[in-house]
């Protein structure tokens, strides 16, 4: 339970660790992989470091990578392998991308760049190290998911947000700034936060509760965002919030990392119960209830 409440800290700006002396979500830099250690792809792929190009017979470099290879060290033509690998690597940038503060991308990951499972490359002037811009085509999917992740954050603004999350109700809105959900639907209990088992949780961001002005004055508004998240391995059932505005609100998918394609205009019911996927992200906008094309 520790480590599902420890990464809803971390998606929110680390307030433990900034707030109290002032310093606001930006201080927070976020990252997943760095110069040192694994790259994302290797992270994904390798479950020990293979440092032997080094010359200090793999003595150097961190033992404690957090990786996992899904079944096979290294490449592999198993393309089930390669699929869990691939839903991985979108997971991970779409945690980082979408959490409060900054975020820091090592450079090559948007491509898929490998170091042959060498998580201390600093002396290697050879193609452990370089980039290959050759990239292929499941890799050129993944640069295009996550020019379309960051084009996502740059136009949502609660995902920008310059104050931490207060889990109220700001400036007449109708929903609290910040609330977590179970899969049930229902609000997240302080004694459910302490439950191990937990690895499904929703993220509802309310756009209109965002207490920040503009260089110009005027009041900061966005979106509506639901972020869902499946850590378990089976597939889970989801309800949908209800939105408490009148006339009722619509759900439209905006990412889902089970594909490789942003899935723009798919809409469900508030409501609605709808399958993540095993280890799977969707991200979803509140729009105005249509009146038909709506699941």
């Amino acid at each position: 339970g520790g480590t599902t409440a420890e990464m809803a800290t971390r998606l929110c700006g680390s307030s433990d660790l900034y707030q109290d002396d002032g310093r606001k979500p930006y201080a927070s830099i976020n990252f997943v992989t760095a110069h040192d250690g694994f790259t994302l792809n290797d992270l994904v792929s390798y479950e020990h470091k293979h440092n032997e190009a080094n010359g200090e017979h793999s003595r150097d470099g961190s033992d404690d990578n957090l990786s996992r290879n899904y079944g096979v060290e290294g490449p592999t033509d198993d393309q089930a392998i390669l699929d869990v690998r691939d839903q991985q690597r979108r997971n991970l940038l779409t945690t980082l991308l979408l959490s409060q503060g900054v975020p820091m991308i090592c450079g090559g990951d948007e491509i898929g760049r490998t170091q042959d499972g060498n998580n201390n490359a600093y002396c290697q002037d050879s193609p452990i190290s370089w980039y290959d811009w050759d990239i292929s085509d499941r890799d050129q999917k993944l640069l295009e998911f996550t020019r379309a992740l960051i084009e996502l954050r740059l136009t949502q603004p609660v995902l920008r947000r310059r104050r931490f999350f207060q889990g109220r109700k700001i400036q007449g809105s109708d929903i609290k700034d910040l609330t977590w959900f179970r899969s049930n639907g229902m609000e997240m209990t302080e004694a459910e936060w302490a439950d191990a088992s937990l690895r499904v949780l929703g993220l509802r961001l309310a756009g209109d509760a965002i207490d920040e002005n503009d260089e110009y004055g005027n009041r900061v508004t966005g979106d509506t965002l639901l972020i869902m998240m499946n850590g378990d391995e089976r597939p889970v059932k989801f309800k949908l919030p209800r939105s408490v505005a009148q006339g009722g609100m619509d759900w439209e998918a905006l990412v889902n990392t089970t594909v490789t394609d942003i899935p723009v205009g798919k809409t469900y019911r508030g409501g609605r119960t709808i399958t993540l996927g095993p280890l799977s992200t969707i991200v979803c906008r509140q729009v105005p209830a249509a009146t038909n094309g709506t699941s």
